[in-house]
């Protein structure tokens, strides 16, 4: 086996049931609940417009070479219907790993959920108005290379998060989260919980009934000082 270009066709999904369930909750309460350590880092954010405020979907993962797109190509052949294309390319934001032909191709052929990409896009100018979610750190003219080595549903890193092939992927305008597939029911009956608590924090937040007791009492628990003077230089 040729560890570096290894295109693996099976994955262990998710319950499909659960992911259509985790589209009904803030990815923000989602996060919360899995001890705030799953959401990618925010140079990866929403470009295009979906009308659709949530993206759900299974990982289908690409590990690619920084700037090259071969192993990414050949995740357009293989990927389903309904999956979320997530890729890591070491970081590198010089060179954009896809653009609108690409992109139409994974839209209306494919029919994928969406994508979420360690690194810029080009053609924003078309690719920034379409119903279809577009997660990327940017954009440039720059193009690709296509000569490899790169990697299809393995382990990788994106936004600085582990994602395994079949994790949950789930993002909205706030930015995208990782739900580690094993862990899924229990987190989705944990994140309604908490969706439910912090929708009855709001109208006491607007009427001016919030209890913010708490504050206080972690500041002394903390050994904050807290001094009814100016700060003298």
């Amino acid at each position: 086996m040729s560890v570096g270009k290894r295109i693996y066709l099976q994955r262990e999904l998710p319950d499909m049931k659960l992911v259509e369930e985790f589209k009904n909750i803030p990815a923000s309460n989602t996060a919360d609940v899995m001890g705030r350590n799953s959401a990618m880092n925010p140079r990866i954010h929403l470009v295009s417009k979906p009308k659709a405020q949530m993206m759900a979907g299974p990982a289908y993962t690409v590990k690619c070479r920084a700037g090259d797109n071969l192993a990414l190509h050949a995740a357009l052949n293989f990927c389903q219907e309904g999956d979320v294309l997530v890729v890591s390319n070491e970081e590198d934001n010089t060179r954009a790993l896809m653009g609108e032909i690409m992109m139409a191709y994974l839209c209306y052929t494919k029919k994928i959920a969406g994508i979420v990409l360690d690194g810029p896009i080009r053609d924003i100018d078309e690719i920034g108005n379409w119903d279809f979610p577009v997660y990327c750190t940017g954009t440039t003219p720059g193009g690709p290379y296509k000569e490899g080595p790169g990697e299809i549903n393995v382990p990788i890193a994106c936004g600085g998060v582990s994602v395994n092939p079949g994790d949950i992927i789930l993002a909205d305008p706030d930015g995208v989260i990782v739900i580690p597939r094993k862990d899924a029911p229990v987190i989705l009956e944990d994140a309604k919980k908490f969706m439910a608590a912090d929708a009855a924090k709001l109208p006491a937040a607007k009427n001016g009934t919030a209890n913010r007791a708490w504050v206080q009492k972690t500041l002394d628990e903390k050994g904050f000082e807290i001094i009814d003077d100016v700060y003298h230089a």
